[in-house]
């Protein structure tokens, strides 16, 4: 799967143009809306909001499922020892991390690093995370975690059971995987997500 889309252009190449660059500002802007965001409790507690990072016009989108105390911290996503991880499975599939899209299924750390409620999950969801997915448009879009399996799939299943299966809903490809927090406590996940995560170069079959 080619990672990095230099262009995708939907009509004459001039209006393509545009249309990339107008999207890369709107997002820029959502953005900065997503930092300032009070639409779920979640801002009350939170150090700062995390909207998301990488290629504005990647052809790989992740989401998490969280900020955790690091992110937290710094306002961006996977740069604790679960990032490290997460871009080390990247790398070994080819992939730098500044050539996809990262970013999570709530923007805000939930209070003790727990799952997000269900409210907060679908407020992002309308507000925020369907609209990075548009403005982005990914050829494919990695859910790490049960938190962005249920938000976007509205799958109820386990990772256990779904882990390394491609679907597809309204015209998008998703790849399932464990959440890279896993990896780090079970080698034994580990092994399984670095197996899984060379499935995304079959993604162009799908």
């Amino acid at each position: 799967m080619r990672l990095r889309r230099v262009s995708d252009l939907r009509g004459p190449p001039t209006e393509g143009l545009v249309m990339s660059v107008q999207n890369v500002q709107v997002l820029a802007e959502l953005h900065e809306s997503i930092r300032s965001c009070v639409q779920c409790p979640l801002y009350q507690s939170r150090t700062h909001a995390v909207p998301g990072e990488g290629d504005p016009r990647a052809a790989m989108m992740l989401v998490g499922e969280a900020p955790g105390e690091v992110e937290d911290r710094q306002g961006r996503p996977f740069v604790g020892p679960s990032g490290r991880f997460l871009n080390s499975l990247l790398e070994q599939n080819g992939v730098n991390r500044e050539e996809v899209f990262i970013t999570n299924s709530v923007k805000c750390r939930p209070p003790n690093n727990r799952f997000p409620h269900a409210k907060e999950l679908e407020v992002c969801k309308q507000h925020w995370l369907l609209r990075q997915i548009e403005l982005v448009d990914p050829k494919l879009i990695v859910l790490l975690g049960r938190a962005p399996l249920r938000q976007l799939l509205g799958e109820e299943g386990t990772i256990t059971r779904l882990h390394g299966q491609f679907l597809r809903k309204d015209g998008r490809l998703y790849l399932i995987q464990y959440h890279p927090a896993a990896g780090l406590r079970s080698p034994e996940v580990r092994a399984t997500m670095q197996q899984d995560f060379q499935k995304i170069k079959e993604a162009d079959k799908q």
